[in-house]
């Protein structure tokens, strides 16, 4: 791209965001923000393939004594996950006050808790690196929102007020605290919009060098090691008085700016959107295919897995499945089964039922886990989000009472997310085969506390070898990435065809159009063995073994047929 191209692209969008309150100094101030990244070394990043696999973690999510924990996370990965993975998204790293990081006092500092740039480095310099980018909002102890308060003026428009002439009727909410919080200023009380607590304010992208500002940290994020950057709350950043200040035009277009500027300065930099909403909104994110998120979250993936193989029953996986293939060579999904929040249940609106969603509620709760809810515009609550660690709420009490047969679905629901079109991503506590934190949850009283627990690295090691459990399915899904790197039908941009084989199997073929490579995946969903009538022949690459024309299948086996 030319530089002249991504001028004009600039003007064209900053016109859209801002429409009839488009000023002419907004071009003239981003021009000097391109100017002034012009003269520094970003390089470029490599695409995404069949070789990527992220890993989501915190900071600190591994410990141990008289080191930092971003030491520890690096040793971590280097002593024991090694070439295996070859991303790994950190979650928030940057000092904050709530929310395990997501209440950001400052944008561009590492938490000294965790480490510092230095320690960034380092961490580059054997993998790929996916930063957080919480942009829609900023803790209230942040330094531009003290400024707020204490009624600076150039900070004055950074925040969202509350105003009576606005009309939030319609605003959806993924929480059940105020819209609006109060805050002590030094003339008098500030109100702020807040949209997931009262110490996360949001930030006003109206206001024009509130978006220069957010801009110039992105491609300082780009600069200091990220390859992928992960756009945390995104569809949030828009308000518009008499709409729901979801997934606005404007919000879209932001990311179109974005994404024009990283491919500008460091091609194949991953714009990752991450909205929890229903599947259909959700998608809007890739815009075109080409101009505006790289990936989108899968968040329909996790319950409508959840819900297979607590069922037996492949049906609303398959029926979904069938509307999920390529999107394009520039974009692809970013799928997971579990994260440091829950399992999502607003992206199966329209695929499950209500009766659906309250099974794996129940479920939910019978294996220990906790229900999280949110407010509806009409005065009502409904389930936002289950929290449970994603193992946990595999198990059925009831079927899964071999512990060989617990760690086969575990390892099974993953041989799904690494077969499915897009990138998997493995939460920490599923690829090492964790439980439920009772303590984190009883000591914090944060339901998602349940799935966050923090290990000591010299106890975990001993755990690799010494639990059954967590050697199995630590080892099992690193082997079954290895296989698939292997493998260009695993292309995040290889073609997904769902195949009808039985109301006990999920079958999809995935082909590489470019290489002729074809991948048959068949798992049985069920706790008991089942048989598979094929029309073809070929090679389980999982076991070398020939498949003909009849397959056995045990319960929650699963095979990668090649011709």
């Amino acid at each position: 791209m030319t530089k002249e191209k991504l001028l004009q692209g600039i003007a064209d969008k900053l016109k859209e965001i801002y429409g009839e309150d488009y000023k002419g100094h907004y071009f003239a101030d981003f021009q000097k923000l391109v100017d002034l990244w012009e003269n520094k070394k970003l390089g470029t990043s490599s695409p995404v393939s069949e070789k990527t696999t992220y890993l989501i973690t915190y900071g600190d999510s591994f410990y141990e004594e008289g080191l930092r924990p971003l030491e520890v996370l690096h040793k971590f990965l280097v002593t024991y996950v090694k070439d295996g993975i070859t991303d790994i998204h950190i979650l928030p790293m940057f000092p904050y006050t709530s929310d395990d990081g997501f209440s950001v006092t400052d944008y561009r500092e590492i938490n000294p808790d965790l480490g510092d740039w230095d320690d960034i480095k380092r961490l580059s310099n054997d993998y790929r690196l996916m930063f957080d980018f919480v942009a829609n909002h900023i803790s209230k102890s942040s330094g531009w929102f003290q400024e707020y308060v204490k009624d600076n003026p150039e900070f004055e428009n950074y925040f969202i007020p509350r105003d009576d002439q606005f009309d939030a009727s319609g605003v959806v909410r993924p929480r059940t605290s105020p819209l609006f919080h109060e805050y002590k200023g030094e003339n008098g009380t500030k109100t702020a919009w807040t949209t997931f607590s009262e110490d996360q304010v949001d930030v006003n992208f109206g206001h024009f060098p509130v978006l220069l500002e957010m801009t110039d940290i992105l491609l300082d994020y780009a600069q200091k090691g990220a390859t992928s950057i992960r756009l945390d709350a995104i569809g949030f950043i828009w308000k518009e008085s008499g709409t729901t200040c979801m997934h606005l035009p404007e919000a879209h277009a932001i990311i179109q700016l974005w994404n024009l500027i990283l491919e500008y300065f460091k091609p194949n930099t991953q714009i990752i959107t991450e909205t929890n909403v229903p599947h259909l909104e959700n998608i809007s994110y890739f815009g075109d295919g080409t101009n505006e998120a790289h990936m989108v979250y899968q968040f329909t993936l996790p319950p409508l897995v959840l819900f297979t193989l607590t069922t037996h029953d492949p049906t609303k996986l398959n029926s979904w499945a069938k509307t999920i293939n390529k999107v394009s060579d520039k974009a692809t999904y970013f799928n997971f089964l579990a994260s440091h929040d829950g399992i999502g249940l607003r992206p199966t609106e329209g695929i499950l039922t209500d009766a659906d969603r309250q099974l794996l509620v129940d479920k939910v709760v019978e294996n220990g886990g906790k229900i999280s809810y949110k407010n509806n515009p009409d005065g009502s609550q409904s389930v936002y989000e289950l929290n449970i660690n994603y193992s946990d709420a595999l198990i059925n009490k009831t079927e899964d009472t071999d512990e060989d047969q617990q760690n086969q679905k575990i390892i099974a629901a993953h041989a799904i997310l690494l077969s499915v079109v897009g990138v998997p991503a493995i939460y920490y506590h599923s690829l090492l085969g964790s439980r439920n934190d009772y303590k984190g949850l009883e000591e914090s009283g944060i339901n998602r506390r349940i799935n966050r627990e923090k290990l000591e690295l010299g106890k975990l090691a001993g755990e690799l070898t010494g639990s059954k459990r967590r050697q199995t399915i630590f080892n099992s899904l690193l082997d079954l990435i290895a296989i698939r790197k292997q493998q260009s039908a695993f292309s995040p941009i290889a073609s997904q065809t769902v195949i009808d084989l039985g109301n006990k199997v999920f079958a999809l073929e995935r082909v590489n159009d470019k290489t002729g490579d074809s991948i048959l995946f068949i798992l049985n969903v069920d706790h008991q063995e089942t048989t598979v009538h094929l029309e073809r022949k070929g090679i389980d690459i999982l076991s070398g073994k020939e498949v003909e024309d009849k397959l056995q299948l045990k319960p929650y086996e699963f095979v990668w047929i090649k011709e």
